[in-house]
């Protein structure tokens, strides 16, 4: 009996979702993909709530078993699909990926997470820019120890998974702050 593919929820500019999806081509595994569309509030579906209770994405099935968190999902795909593993062998590399995936998860991408803002205020585009340059700030520092061809040695890990959709955010939350200060008038930036 052959097992069901993964079952991937996912939207396509979610950070945590675009975690998941590059594990899951880095080891070649074949999916099903469901997309979510946050902006039109389908995590918020009667329906999607089912798959996920927290109204987030991703959230991935595997084997009639729900997994959501992209962090738990990409260790469970790692330990379940051993081809093209993104961890190093080294007990204290892998602490290191595993710390600079849990500054990324928890340090930068909630404070700039779209249902967090929303409760900011006025201020949400300033706080938003506090909290991604302190979280990569963090990460340079982090980086600046164990760095080689990728974020920690010489092969893509998991932290590098993490990095690249966190990079693009952060480039376009950037631009984002610049139009909106240069739509109120604060002048060219």
């Amino acid at each position: 009996m052959t097992t069901p593919k993964p079952i991937l929820y996912s939207y396509f500019r979610s950070s945590c979702s675009w975690r998941v999806r590059i594990v899951l081509a880095h080891k070649s595994i074949d999916y099903e993909y469901r997309p979510i569309h946050l902006l039109k509030k389908e995590q918020v579906s009667d329906e999607y709530t089912k798959v996920n209770p927290m109204g987030q994405v991703p959230a991935l099935i595997v084997e009639d078993k729900m997994l959501t968190q992209s962090i738990s999902i990409m260790e469970y795909l790692e330990e379940t699909y051993p081809q093209n593993p993104l961890l190093p062998k080294e007990p204290l590399l892998r602490a290191k990926v595993r710390e600079i995936c849990e500054v990324i998860g928890s340090g930068i991408q909630p404070l700039q997470n779209l249902s967090v803002l929303q409760k900011i205020g006025d201020e949400k585009m300033e706080w938003g820019h506090y909290y991604i340059n302190k979280g990569f700030f963090a990460l340079e520092q982090l980086l600046a120890g164990c760095a080689g061809k990728y974020s920690v040695g010489d092969q893509v890990t998991l932290a590098d998974c993490c990095l690249v959709p966190q990079v693009y955010n952060a480039n376009r939350w950037i631009l984002s702050l610049l139009c909106k200060k240069k739509d109120r008038n604060y002048g060219s930036v």
